[in-house]
């Protein structure tokens, strides 16, 4: 199943945080899908994941977007 977060117009550090609530509440191999606009999710996001050892599995501009698609370890 795949959950879907907008964190647009969300600033850093609140789309990781977010994301990272979201994810507790899912089931291992469940996916999040979050779209961001902060460009400094491009540094956190992926950092985020690697931290947490989720699998990022897509990354995609989407417009002035950014689509980030996270399986739950």
């Amino acid at each position: 199943m795949t959950h879907i977060l907008d964190a647009t117009g969300l600033l850093c550090p609140l789309p990781v945080l977010k994301a990272r609530k979201r994810l507790k509440a899912l089931e291992s191999g469940e996916t999040l899908t979050v779209t961001t606009d902060d460009p400094a999710a491009v540094i956190d996001i992926p950092h985020f994941c690697a931290e947490a050892g989720h699998d990022l599995i897509e990354t995609r501009e989407d417009g002035a977007s950014m689509v980030w698609t996270i399986r739950k370890s």
